[in-house]
């Protein structure tokens, strides 16, 4: 489910039974939203049991961060975005029903426990993988002694993919190392202070240095290759590859000239303001396998912008084209209780620039404005390129 973060849109009869306690709008709707979660999934449940696949189905309900919102978190600091216990610890329930019987784990884990997990669990053969960091809690679930290392578990966050500092923090089962600002550690007792109310580094020197070494160690490790992992085309297996707009590099000599729909360019976001001629859009792409592709742009533009044209590069190949055709949608209406805070939908408007022919490089796709006839070019969702047998 992608609930309940926002849009926060829910049925009246979730809605009007929180907002009846005085909770403001987005938080009433957050709860009925977790209600709403628990009916459907109990809905799944059933049809496991009508389907008499109950027996033989491992189940999962997880989730991936803290609330983004200040709701209720346990006491805990922080929250979605945060390094802290409050932003990154979940819940995690597993049933198998008859294979693992009802108990609570207080062992630390985390989601690259999963795969190794299950792969125990179904009996089946670990597949060739990058080296991974999981461990198998199946030993844990189907309650098989065994001695458990006091593992370290590292956050990273990077919500920029830039270099120069990354903050992030790493849990053990008794402690907690939180690195918010740099070279400014902070270390806390999770046993005795899940709050997080005291730092205790200042009393425990060697518990940090030690915890700061292995999360300087691991953080070299994951950001060896870097950030800018270029988006795969050619794919027989997966013909059509969507390059949205939200992901490119915006290239500009001022902060003015083209940008995303807000400062982030968060998913579903697209490129608008494109004022200057000589600003453009780059994305960093691998063609894996050759062939030919038709190229389409999903675009929106004003009367007054029409005649701009534009060409798309990929590789040593160009591909031009003219927008001939008006296309300005309104702003689609959703059923949102609050205001959100990602983008709105609008349809949009094809434009078939033709088809191009690519071999397996990694190599840089652009698009660039080669004539402006109004006061702004194109507005940009995205880049299709469809393999054609």
């Amino acid at each position: 489910y992608n609930t309940p973060h926002g849009p926060y849109q829910v049925p009246d009869k979730y809605f009007d039974k929180y907002k009846a306690r005085g909770l403001d709008d987005q938080v009433a709707a957050i709860y009925g939203m977790c209600e709403n979660i628990d009916d459907n999934f109990k809905k799944i449940l059933n049809t496991l049991d009508r389907l008499n696949l109950t027996q033989n189905t491992i189940v999962i309900f997880t989730t991936d961060n803290g609330p983004q919102t200040k709701r209720f978190n346990a006491d805990m600091k922080g929250k979605k975005g945060s390094i802290d216990e409050g932003g990154v610890r979940v819940p995690l329930f597993v049933r198998w029903t008859q294979k693992i019987k009802p108990h609570e784990i207080n062992q630390i884990s985390s989601h690259i426990d999963i795969l190794p997990t299950l792969v125990e669990l179904a009996h089946l053969k670990m597949p060739q993988t990058l080296p991974l960091d999981g461990i198998s809690l199946a030993p844990l679930l189907q309650e098989t002694p065994q001695k458990y290392p006091d593992r370290m578990i590292f956050t990273f966050s990077n919500p920029r993919g830039k270099n120069k500092f990354i903050a992030g923090s790493v849990r053990t089962q008794k402690f907690r190392a939180v690195n918010q600002s740099k070279n400014k550690w902070q270390l806390y007792d999770m046993l005795a202070d899940p709050g997080q109310t005291t730092d205790i580094a200042e009393k425990n020197p060697d518990v940090l240095n030690k915890l700061r070494s292995a999360y300087l160690a691991a953080l070299e490790d994951v950001t060896k290759d870097g950030f800018d992992l270029p988006t795969h085309i050619g794919y027989d297996e997966w013909p059509l590859v969507i390059i949205p707009a939200h992901e490119a590099h915006l290239i500009k000599n001022r902060k003015k000239g083209i940008s995303y729909i807000s400062p982030n360019g968060w998913a579903n976001e697209w490129l608008k303001n494109w004022t200057d001629k000589e600003a453009y859009p780059q994305w960093n792409v691998k063609i894996i396998e050759p062939g030919t592709f038709d190229v389409t742009l999903m675009y929106a533009c004003k009367p007054e912008n029409l005649g701009a044209e534009f060409q798309l590069k990929i590789a040593d190949q160009t591909l031009n084209a003219k927008v001939t055709i008006p296309h300005d949608p309104k702003l689609l209406h959703s059923p949102d209780r609050s205001r959100r805070g990602e983008a709105y939908e609008k349809t949009w408007a094809p434009l078939k620039m033709g088809t191009i022919k690519l071999t397996p490089c990694k190599t840089h796709l652009t698009l660039k404005a080669i004539k402006k006839t109004g006061p702004q070019l194109i507005e940009l969702k995205a880049i299709h390129l469809k393999k054609i047998k």
